[in-house]
Order: structure tokens, then C-alpha cells, then sequence
């Protein structure tokens, strides 16, 4: 399989303990050449994970979400850019924190991702949030844009936002996407989710692929129809 698809592809490592995502690494074999580390592996040994992940050649994905006041990202990121993984996902809701995150990176190789709307959320949530007037898909663009003048890498968005994040930012910029789902598989907490296929021809660059690869029979199997999927979107 392409090794450009195959790059565009981040499994998420979302268990509970180090010894269950290095079985399930081993499982994917060399399927899989990238893997997103969230909160809950971060601190149950996932920095060091990381560290060996990165050692055998796989990229990095620390998705941390910050969110805190300037100084504190800032410092937040200068620390995990000097552990050396590739991506760090910020929250895209101000551009103090954006550009608290660009200081903290400096002139270091890691990417910055602007998470934009959670993909768990929809129209009911923003309202109860105190956000009126506005639908996700407006809210994830004009995030995107805020992302993008602060000198980030790339936005965290669903593949139903894709498409409109895409027209405003033009190429070269990420669009990563998680709330993928294959298309008989369940939705369990996501709420705005699409198919690999579909979001990649909707402008996503990357996807997130966690629960269809990680509780799958085969979950190297499954991962392949991923790529694949990838592979044909981008042809």
C-alpha cells in the first residue's frame, strides 16, 4: 500500500495502559506508520511510549488539547516540542492561546494542530455553551482561519466541516480528521462523523482512526481498508 496514504492515517492509541497499546501496535504491524497519544494513555506511561514509538521510526500525534492562560501554553509546548514528537493539538477558541503555542514551538519541527469543534458537539451543544447565532460548520471555519493567521500548522475538524475549512484556507494547510467511521460501523459518542473515503474528498489532509481499527477483530485488516479508502479518495 502507497506509503504517502498510509502516512495520512494516525490510529488512535485511546487505552487504558501502556502494555495494551504496545499489543495492539503489534498487531498493526507496519500497517500503521503513525499513532495519536491521548490523555488518557498520557498518563498512564504514554510519554515514554511515545518516545519509543518515535525511536522505531513511527510519528507522533500528542493530542492534549491545550487550553490555559498564554504563559502556561507557551511553556506547555516548548516542553513537549523538546520531547520530539510531530503533531500537538491546542484549542482553537482564542488567538492568545494560538499564538502562545507558535512562542512555545519555536523553531522546532513540531506541527500545530488547532482543535476547532469538538466532533462530539452539535448545533444543541454550542447553544447550551452560550454560543448563538452560529452553526459548527461556521465556528470550525472561522476557527480555522484564526488557526492559520497565528502561523498553525493545520486544524482539527470533521469531515462534514472539510470541505468549507478547505475553500477558506486554500492547500497546504492540515485538515486532520477524527470521527471517522467505516459504513456499517456504530457512532458511539461522535456526533458528526463520515467515512475515510468521504473526508478525504472533502479536503482532509489526515484522518483520526481510533474505535473501527482499535476494537476490531483485525484491527491490521481493518486499517488496510482505511488506506485503501485513503488511496482512492486521493487518486
Amino acid at each position: 500500500m502507497s506509503t504517502a496514504a498510509k502516512s495520512k492515517l494516525f490510529v488512535a492509541l485511546d487505552v487504558p495502559t501502556v502494555s495494551d497499546a504496545e499489543a495492539l501496535v503489534a498487531r498493526l504491524g507496519e500497517e500503521v506508520t503513525a499513532y495519536k497519544i491521548g490523555l488518557e494513555l498520557l498518563f498512564g506511561g504514554g510519554i515514554q511510549l511515545a518516545q519509543k514509538l518515535k525511536r522505531d521510526g513511527k510519528q507522533i500525534f500528542f493530542d492534549m488539547k491545550l487550553l490555559d492562560i498564554p504563559n502556561t501554553v507557551e511553556k506547555a509546548t516548548a516542553n513537549i516540542a523538546g520531547l520530539g514528537v510531530d503533531y500537538l493539538t491546542v484549542h482553537g477558541t482564542d488567538r492568545k492561546t494560538l499564538d502562545a503555542a507558535v512562542m512555545g514551538r519555536g523553531s522546532s519541527r513540531l506541527k500545530l494542530l488547532a482543535v476547532t469543534v469538538l466532533t462530539s458537539l452539535d448545533q444543541a451543544d454550542l447553544v447550551e455553551q452560550g454560543i448563538n447565532g452560529t452553526t459548527p460548520s461556521q465556528l470550525v471555519v472561522r476557527r480555522a482561519l484564526l488557526a492559520k493567521a497565528a502561523g498553525f500548522d493545520g486544524v482539527i475538524a470533521s469531515g462534514l466541516e472539510a470541505g468549507d475549512v478547505r475553500a477558506a484556507v486554500g492547500p497546504g494547510f492540515f485538515i486532520v480528521t477524527p470521527g471517522i467511521r467505516l459504513q456499517a460501523g456504530p457512532h458511539q459518542d461522535q456526533t458528526r462523523v463520515v467515512t475515510p473515503k468521504l473526508a478525504i474528498e472533502s479536503g482532509a489532509s489526515h484522518l483520526v482512526v481510533g474505535r473501527p481499527i482499535t476494537t476490531a477483530s483485525d484491527p491490521a485488516d481493518v486499517a488496510r481498508q482505511v488506506v485503501a479508502d485513503i488511496a482512492a479518495a486521493a487518486a
